[in-house]
């Protein structure tokens, strides 16, 4: 099997307990994570060939990470040792990334020090039938988002399948570009695009419906995710596979469904619901991971969104940024829905 190629910085997560309680008792969980990172683990626990790369400095604490990947039955032979810090980022359990209580340190960090004309990609995407990247990294500065275009043209050229997670940060888009303009450079090589109604329009400039929500059914979504599907592929005439996700929070729990659209039709998950969430963090990504493990495998439409939806809301009750779901597990979740 040739190998889905996973680009993006890994970020270590400090998910401190709120109220001080982390002080208190000297104890501050952290977890190895990043979106591209999130996408490569739940892969490789389902038995896909991934390799990943990223850029670390060259010290212990990298190497004890780069071990831990490759337990994870990662292919870590494409990192990038240079620089001189590793990202990370603050978040206590049980929030979301797109909340207001996020910290990020990672300027400076080895992977956004990246200049582009330093990787080879010719010689990385060798045995490599799927590149992945997300639109974390072109916000992160200018020469990532040249890096990301240097891949995604010898990419193109080798004939090799491009997906991208519109992921939309906007504490990250501060370099004086807008996102729009960076995305639409980037956008015409990826054959599946997966994101929402509302990451479209910040990041495709697709059209959104501002005031869907009052009064909207399942219907109205559903609706609304055809429409958007549509408009991004006739922008960007190369991308065939256009996934999307609603996720609804209800108190402490959730409702969750994600949809498909392909030439041959539109698909819809089952709904998925739970009164109770242990952690927000990655959902999307095991997302992901499931499109591209059911599209890799050439599984039914219905299959595939219904498994990927199925493994983001099973990644809502597990702590940490990556999956430790087994397929055969994400199968099981799927058949008490279905």
């Amino acid at each position: 099997m040739r190998k889905v190629f996973c680009f993006g910085e890994l970020l270590l997560r400090l998910s401190p307990a709120p109220n001080g309680e982390w002080l208190r008792k000297h104890v501050v969980p952290v977890y190895a994570g990043g979106a591209e990172l999130n996408v490569a683990t739940a892969l490789s626990r389902w038995g896909m060939p991934v390799r990943y790369f990223t850029a670390l400095p060259d010290h212990y604490l990298s190497h004890d990470i780069s071990d831990y990947l490759l337990q994870q039955g990662i292919d870590t032979s494409a990192i990038r040792y240079s620089g001189e810090r590793i990202g990370t980022y603050y978040l206590p359990p049980g929030t979301d990334l797109k909340n207001s209580g996020v910290i990020y340190d990672r300027a400076n960090s080895s992977f956004a020090s990246l200049m582009p004309g330093q990787i080879e990609w010719e010689i990385l995407f060798d045995g490599v039938e799927w590149f992945h990247f997300s639109a974390i990294c072109p916000a992160l500065n200018e020469n990532l988002a040249k890096i990301c275009e240097e891949a995604l043209l010898v990419a193109t050229k080798k004939g090799i399948r491009i997906s991208v997670d519109l992921n939309y940060r906007a504490k990250l888009w501060q370099y004086g570009k807008k996102p729009v303009e960076i995305m639409d450079r980037l956008l015409p090589h990826c054959q599946l695009i997966m994101g929402n109604i509302w990451s479209a329009n910040s990041l495709a400039g697709i059209p959104v419906d501002e005031n869907i929500h009052p009064g909207a059914t399942r219907d109205t979504y559903l609706d609304h995710a055809a429409k958007t599907a549509l408009a991004i592929k006739e922008k960007y005439s190369a991308c065939n596979s256009v996934a999307l996700t609603y996720r609804f929070e209800k108190g402490n729990g959730i409702d969750y469904f994600g949809t498909l659209h392909l030439a041959g039709g539109n698909y819809c998950s089952p709904l998925f619901t739970t009164k109770q969430i242990l952690d927000r963090v990655g959902s999307g990504d095991c997302f992901m991971g499931g499109l591209i493990y059911g599209i890799y495998n050439e599984h039914l439409p219905q299959h595939i969104i219904s498994f990927a939806a199925a493994a983001a809301f099973g990644k809502l009750l597990e702590y940490g940024d990556a999956t430790q779901q087994s397929a055969s597990e994400v199968e099981s979740l799927l058949k008490a829905y279905e």
